[in-house]
């Protein structure tokens, strides 16, 4: 289904482009940065042989009519580089099948005072935060190749017009191609005034394009991850760390070790690890086995998963908290109510578990330091290479490596960087690949932040809520991430409320006459980190089988309840009809059958998601279909968010029946994946995708809003079936299993 959708605004900018002397390279710098020129700098480098010999910053157009459109977002599955080209290419009107791409490196972009803006890639902000420059990267070369068309043909430019890398003068029918006035066009002066074109007009933004990012590779095994990196004398590294997070290496006898066959170095990293490096990764392993290594642990081995929890449940009723969203007062509402509607709930810490575990290869010299990353942000990986280094940062380089998986874990957190740079500089010259076992991947994460939250409700004498009380109580990933933003928000982390937000890309979809969220915030030893739908995972669980229980409470239908408390949220109720109509809500459902529905806005995007699921024998659920609705304001490439839809919830899912992570004696008790699980095949439930282009100047995300939608609709229809509530994840730990 599709709405009608409006103009994006568009914000100024500046452009930069120079002549070179293959083609045009158009450069384009976002209002918050220095203004460079595409002239600047010896080249980039990338993994793959660069297209043309100088490049600019965002699209190159080669004498053979060849586009080469330069991202710094990473692409892990998600399709973020197909939206990107496809953003350029309907701008530019160029051949979509002489479209390819390039990676720049993140220390040419140092070079050029960051000339390609952030390479972060998380917070599903791929598209959404990088349209408007890329589009008009597309538009503005589109205007000088067709001014230099109309400059040979001595015509106005008004008469030409391009399309599909041709341009033509329409009164007189010459044509010409692209690449045949790449270089007069270059030497133009640039556009100031930059129109884009009305979404209206679009002819392959919206349409399901072809991705280009190699999948026939990535099915056939031809693709090369970061694991799979060889090099001339190249060495393997394998490491272990404390176990205990906060310990360190009190001392080590690596005798055993060094005796074994192909082994080279046993060294320390750091003074919480020690790495073992050898001709093999498995002769590295083996011997990392041998190392005899005396922990100094620390005080944390007395935490435990249970006493984390008693310090988040002292949390759901102490006074030291941040208050975050707020209106009329609550206190006075509860204390007088007719009915008061109480849940408490708790959500697990959670490993990325990601199939690729982290690993990097690296090469150090006292002249120079190269490291192959697999990465979500390749400015932090450089940062992280050049601080480990030694090094000044021209002395520095980072390739980015394809990744198998991300999440969160490798972006914000280049802890695995670090390392591979720390052993090769105690070994100079010589290229070393160090790669964690799945033990150490799933024992040294940085987890998604476990809490707990207690919801209150008041009910007057009419059956109408009058009053909602959310405190949440747990972790803050940025007072451990970045607590810089902490300072500046009074202590608080705003990240904790998302989908409790007054207004903004989280926004609350709810109106009550008498509202407060608040955080007690009990931070553990435990690192936390971003983890696919970071917050809103737990957040929409909450708020969204509570409103199911209010909507009970007060003998109202879950959807009509839910409707008129979000009457000043248009949006909301549009995706949230749209998904109760998908799943046929008002009508019977199949014998045996039952239906639950859930919200949020999360990511700029609007998604909503209706299940239809049966329990047999009280405790064997199988999920029969998930209607889920999406209004990210503009859809890029349609079949791509359908993917990205399915695979949220095969994380969604997988958390809600079978993840987590527990602590004993301060250390992570989960090894593998046999007791970190994720739901296979069988399992999933037909998934079906509704888009909603609801327009406006902010563009929504993709890849994590749907996440957190899954699981309340799945635990609301689960209640519908058996008539219990279960308010703690994961299921399993209740009896509860996926069939």
């Amino acid at each position: 289904m599709t709405i009608n959708t409006t103009n994006p605004s568009r914000r100024s900018f500046i452009v930069g482009s120079a002549a070179i002397a293959t083609g045009i390279a158009i450069g384009f710098d976002l209002d918050f940065m220095a203004s460079a020129n595409a002239a600047e700098g010896s080249g980039m480098t990338s993994m793959a042989p660069l297209s043309a010999p100088e490049i600019g910053v965002w699209v190159v157009v080669k004498p053979n009519d060849d586009v080469v459109v330069r991202v710094v977002r990473s692409e892990m599955g998600q399709g973020t580089i197909t939206g990107l080209a496809q953003m350029v290419a309907e701008e530019l009107q160029c051949d979509w099948k002489k479209v390819s791409y390039e990676y720049p490196s993140p220390s040419e972009s140092l070079r050029r005072k960051q000339a390609w803006g952030s390479f972060s890639t998380g917070g599903s902000r791929g598209i959404r935060t990088s349209e408007q420059y890329v589009r008009k990267g597309g538009a503005a070369a589109r205007m000088m190749l067709t001014q230099a068309a109309a400059n040979q043909w001595g015509v106005p430019v008004s008469e030409c017009a391009a399309l599909n890398s041709v341009i033509t003068h329409t009164p007189s029918g010459r044509k010409t191609t692209f690449g045949k006035v790449s270089v007069a066009a270059s030497q133009l002066a640039l556009p100031t005034d930059i129109p884009l074109k009305d979404p209206k007009d679009w002819t392959l933004i919206g349409k399901p394009m072809n991705r280009i990012d190699g999948v026939a590779d990535k099915v056939t095994g031809r693709q090369i991850y970061a694991i799979d990196l060889t090099m001339p004398g190249m060495l393997v590294a394998n490491i272990r760390q404390s176990p205990v997070f906060g310990g360190k290496v009190k001392s080590y006898d690596a005798a055993k070790a060094m005796s074994m066959k192909g082994i080279r170095k046993v060294v320390p990293v750091g003074d919480s690890a020690v790495a073992v490096v050898a001709d093999t990764f498995w002769q590295a392993k083996t011997a990392m086995d041998k190392v005899d290594i005396v922990w100094d642990s620390g005080s944390n081995t007395k935490v435990s998963s249970a006493s984390i929890r008693k310090m988040f449940e002292e949390g759901l009723n102490a006074d030291d908290t941040f208050k975050h969203n707020s209106n009329g007062d609550t206190k006075a509402a509860i204390a007088s109510a007719s009915k008061v509607i109480q849940a408490t709930y708790s959500y697990p810490f959670l490993n990325h578990a990601t199939l690729e575990p982290m690993n990097a290869t690296a090469k150090w010299t006292p002249e120079r330091c190269e490291a192959w990353v697999p990465t979500q942000d390749g400015e932090a990986s450089l940062a992280a290479v050049i601080a480990a280094s030694g090094l000044p940062a021209e002395k520095c380089e980072v390739y980015k490596v394809n990744i198998g998986g991300g999440f969160g874990r490798r972006g914000a957190f280049q802890d695995y960087a670090v390392q591979a740079v720390t052993i090769a500089k105690q070994m100079p010259g010589t290229p070393i690949k160090l790669i964690w076992t799945r033990e150490e991947d799933m024992t040294q994460g940085r987890y998604h932040p476990a809490t707990m939250a207690k919801l209150t409700a008041a009910i007057d004498d009419k059956k109408n809520v009058t009053a909602l009380n959310i405190r949440i109580s747990g972790q803050s990933i940025l007072a451990a991430v970045r607590p810089f933003i902490l300072e500046a928000n009074q202590g608080k982390d705003p990240a904790v409320f998302q989908g409790y937000d007054p207004q903004g890309e989280h926004g609350f979809g709810y109106s009550f006459d008498n509202l407060n969220v608040d955080h007690a915030m009990r931070n553990t030893h435990v690192p936390p980190g971003f983890w696919r739908g970071v917050n809103v995972n737990q957040n929409a669980i909450y708020i969204e089988t509570f409103m199911d229980e209010l909507a009970e409470a007060v003998g109202m239908d879950a959807v009509q309840f839910r409707l008129k408390h979000m009457q000043k949220y248009p949006r909301n109720m549009a995706v949230l009809k749209a998904a109760a109509d998908g799943i046929g809500w008002t009508k019977p459902a199949a014998p045996g059958v039952h239906r639950g529905i859930a919200q949020i806005k999360a990511y700029g995007s609007y998604v909503a998601a209706a299940c239809e699921l049966s329990v047999k024998n009280g405790n064997e659920v199988k999920i029969h279909r998930i209607v889920a609705a999406t209004d990210p304001s503009y859809v890029v490439n349609p079949a791509q968010i359908e993917r990205q839809v399915a695979g949220s919830f095969v994380y969604g899912l997988s958390a809600l029946f079978e993840e987590e992570i527990t602590i004993e004696n301060g250390a992570v008790v989960q090894k593998n994946f046999d007791t970190f699980n994720s739901i296979r095949l069988g399992q999933m439930p037909k998934v079906e995708t509704i888009l909603i282009q609801g327009g406006g100047s902010e563009w929504g995300g993709v890849g994590e809003p749907t996440i957190a939608v899954a699981a309340p609709a799945v635990l609301n229809a689960i209640y519908r079936a058996t008539g219990k509530r279960y308010r703690d994840v994961p299921l399993k730990n209740s009896g509860i299993k996926l069939v």
